[in-house]
């Protein structure tokens, strides 16, 4: 048997992420961008792809070692074909008490309901505004606005909790940041803030672009008064606020102007296998050669377990912490590890 691991930092490993695909049908522009992502762009071949049989098997050697959250992401994971078939080879595993799914929502009217009957608890969907012009121009012109809210209903309706991600850019869409919050209130949806991240090396990424926190809070609260909530787990990514007149939940992820490094307890698997103890990480751990090699789960764990051990990962705080805002080093693109 495995036992719970700390790294460095003395944080334990609790939640892993994992991608199923680096391909999307969006071209996000913080993300993916189709002058980077185009038609010639080459995506990973099939046999470069961990099968779900390698997924379900890191998975329940990672629960050895303490993680009990699985969070399932791309690229657009639902482009993986018979996903659902995954679910239910992950919902089993001993140690594993939640299975969620990121993705930008419009396949969800056509896999909600078997999603829901495999295992999958809450979906978070992508929407970084409700005005169609301002959307399109996001992703790439790939969706509309209709096509995400059909997806968001069709989860609802499906019976699973859903939360709405709205990536904040200074310029592009700070100015739907209202329009938002008003709208999946009255809809009782979770919307979460997400100020403008500098992940992987293609999405432009300023300082002067972000949207922080105290600025998405303040604009709020100017509205309609918010007070904090307290975290429902140590380690909760989001920060999080109620509405103080109906109890109605938001949150901000500040990875930027209010890092949260110090309670950081996520892995990250990419399509190809590697794995990543940083979301801004330039380095990863080829776990698809160790799990195609003739070694034993419980020499894997050991590899694992060794990695997370050594890490001393807190880019976001010394990004915050450090005098210059140049030359940052290559990081692995969003596409492969998802958010």
């Amino acid at each position: 048997m495995g036992r719970p691991v700390h790294d460095l930092y003395n944080r334990p490993l609790r939640d892993l992420r994992i991608s199923v695909t680096d391909r999307c049908n969006f071209r996000c522009r913080y993300c993916m961008p189709a002058e980077i992502f185009g038609p010639d762009y080459p995506f990973l071949p099939k046999d470069k792809v961990l099968s779900f049989e390698e997924i379900a098997r890191t998975a329940a050697i990672f629960a050895e070692l303490g993680v009990t959250k699985l969070r399932i992401t791309g690229g657009e994971p639902l482009l993986r074909k018979d996903l659902p078939a995954l679910i239910q080879m992950l919902k089993p595993i001993p140690g594993i008490k939640d299975i969620a799914l990121t993705t930008n929502g419009v396949l969800l009217p056509k896999f909600a309901a078997e999603l829901k009957e495999a295992g999958i608890g809450r979906v978070n969907v992508s929407l970084d505004s409700l005005n169609d012009k301002t959307f399109r121009y996001m992703n790439g012109n790939r969706s509309s606005v209709q096509a995400v809210l059909d997806g968001i209903e069709a989860a609802a309706e499906a019976g699973l909790q859903v939360k709405v991600n709205m990536v904040v850019q200074k310029g592009v869409n700070d100015q739907d940041i209202l329009d938002m919050a008003a709208y999946f209130r009255a809809r009782r949806h979770i919307l979460r803030f997400i100020e403008f991240m500098d992940v992987g090396n293609s999405n432009g990424w300023r300082l002067d672009d972000v949207v922080t926190k105290q600025q998405i809070l303040e604009l709020i609260h100017k509205e309609t008064p918010i007070e904090p909530a307290e975290p429902l787990y140590k380690g909760e990514v989001a920060s999080r606020f109620r509405y103080t007149d109906t109890g109605e939940e938001l949150g901000v992820i500040s990875s930027v102007s209010d890092a949260f490094c110090s309670n950081c307890t996520r892995a990250r698997i990419s399509a190809e296998g590697m794995l990543y103890t940083c979301l801004f990480a330039a380095k990863g751990y080829d776990l698809r050669d160790k799990l195609r090699s003739d070694m034993t789960d419980k020499e894997i764990l050991q590899y694992a377990a060794d990695i997370w051990q050594g890490r001393n990962d807190r880019y976001s705080d010394e990004r915050r912490n450090s005098t210059s805002n140049s030359s940052n080093p290559p990081k692995v693109e969003m596409s492969h590890i998802g958010g």
